[in-house]
């Protein structure tokens, strides 16, 4: 995978602002100074976040003219929230027969649902925003490194075939082994590699992974999308709350009274 990785000549490159930040994550230097500091060098990443900055979501009536003036008007966490996401999504370029749009859609959807759940394992919910939005990159390196097989792949799941099985049949390998590989490339924090590969198996050597279990929890949250406005629960991954020492109880009630999380998605697309 990683020689796949090393010879295709379309991958995207990663931004220093988005390097330094994932950086920050582990060391916690990224502090709203030093954002404004090297959002200085990236006009086009610039421009975009103080538009979103002004947005109905974001600053309502405020106007924030200066990435200084982000800081104080959304502080510190939502603006590197929203670098992030500008970075990330602005990395990813078109390619054929890839819906980069859905794509992105539902990367936000599956972000805003891992950091909303992340408050009831009180772990960090920038990480946990992060590993949703990378949840899926494999899928886009697919694309970059096995065009051919990727559109034979995305064939058979849309006749109904699991997505990972196919892929491990065509490549010997699967989306979340082939994201894990391209985090570890672009140098992004062990424990977001950690998350993407095992979001499916977040007990590995002998541990319960929180970030891998809240993709799971965030997976659950969009299929099931009609059960849990519906207050159902039978299918929700009880055993993996359990694991966590979460009261169900407790659980379903969080996420009966969360709130649209979705707003402001179109405005990141844009």
């Amino acid at each position: 995978m990683r020689e796949l990785i090393e010879k295709a000549t379309n991958l995207p490159s990663v931004p220093k602002v988005l390097q330094e930040l994932m950086a920050g994550f582990e060391s916690n230097t990224v502090n709203g100074e030093r954002l404004a500091t090297l959002l200085a060098n990236d006009q086009a990443i610039t421009a975009k976040v103080l538009r979103l900055a002004n947005s109905a979501k974001y600053g309502g009536n405020r106007k924030v003219g200066s990435v200084k003036d982000a800081v104080l008007v959304l502080g510190t966490d939502t603006l590197r929230t929203l670098v992030l996401s500008v970075s990330l999504s602005g990395t990813f370029k078109p390619l054929p027969k890839f819906d980069l749009n859905a794509y992105w859609r539902y990367s936000f959807r599956m972000a805003n649902r891992c950091k909303y759940m992340a408050k009831m394992l009180k772990v960090d919910a920038e990480v946990a925003y992060t590993c949703g939005l990378l949840h899926g990159i494999g899928e886009y390196l697919i694309h970059i490194v096995k065009p051919e097989q990727a559109i034979l792949i995305d064939q058979e799941v849309a006749m109904g075939n699991r997505r990972r099985e196919t892929e491990i049949k065509h490549l010997g390998f699967d989306f979340t082994q082939a994201g894990a590989e391209l985090a570890r490339f672009w140098r992004f924090p062990e424990p977001i590699a950690l998350a993407i590969e095992h979001q499916y198996t977040p007990v590995y050597g002998g541990k319960l992974d929180p970030y891998a279990s809240l993709i799971m929890f965030g997976r659950y949250l969009l299929e099931h999308e009609n059960d849990v406005k519906a207050e159902r629960y039978e299918l929700f991954p009880a055993k993996l709350a359990h694991a966590l020492h979460l009261k169900l109880e407790d659980t379903y009630k969080h996420i009966t009274q969360m709130p649209d999380l979705d707003a402001g998605i179109d405005d990141l697309l844009s």
